[in-house]
């Protein structure tokens, strides 16, 4: 098994909506953020890569045909020169949005990492941490300017990496038809999956991980 395709949104674009909906068009199992607690050993691997040393790519996604979201958006270019003929998403909002829905959500439950009971889901949102707060933002994930800054370079840069027709610039709400174009697939007679919004994401937080 391959990567055939890889989302290069952030966080908070979509990338779990995209994730189911690539498992239901044929490009399953779809790796996320959300897989790394299936697979605890994949924590050292994508430590790994943050610290400089070499991303061990075909052993995380020996059994899987596709990948979105964090970790995998932030080693795209590594990635991508392992699965050169992948099919790239690019999962986008309004850049504004996008800060309020993160910043309300997966930022604050990284930073509540400390907190975490159990030592395997310490560790992995730690690596989370690392990765999305310290590396991708510097550590300034508070300031909004700064981090839609960094939001809209990436996409210039996921747009200068992937050549135009590996590309489909997308958003969540377009539903399945530029997807399914895009992908050669037929459209699916089920409505598009839009999963996990803020509220929802609110909701299913362990204790631990709610502001104090």
């Amino acid at each position: 098994m391959k990567i055939e395709v890889l989302g290069a949104g952030f966080g908070r674009t979509g990338t779990n909506s995209l994730k189911i909906a690539l498992e239901n068009i044929g490009y399953g199992p779809c790796y996320h953020m959300y897989e790394v607690a299936n697979n605890p050993d994949h924590v050292d691997l994508w430590n790994d890569g943050i610290e400089g040393r070499e991303l061990k790519v075909d052993k995380i996604f020996r059994n899987y045909r596709s990948a979105v979201d964090w970790p995998s958006v932030a080693f795209l270019p590594s990635i991508l020169s392992k699965y050169r003929d992948a099919k790239v998403i690019l999962t986008m909002r309004d850049s504004a949005e996008w800060y309020e829905s993160a910043s309300a959500t997966i930022f604050e439950a990284m930073l509540s990492s400390d907190r975490i009971p159990s030592a395997e889901a310490r560790k992995r949102v730690s690596m989370s941490r690392r990765l999305v707060l310290e590396q991708v933002f510097n550590n300034n994930y508070s300031d909004k300017e700064y981090c839609v800054k960094i939001y809209n370079e990436h996409i210039e840069n996921v747009k200068n990496l992937v050549p135009s027709d590996q590309l489909l610039m997308y958003k969540i709400n377009d539903g399945w038809a530029p997807l399914c174009e895009f992908l050669n697939v037929p459209i699916p007679n089920e409505p598009f999956p839009v999963v996990n919004d803020r509220q929802s994401f609110l909701a299913k937080k362990p204790n631990w991980a709610k502001q104090s």
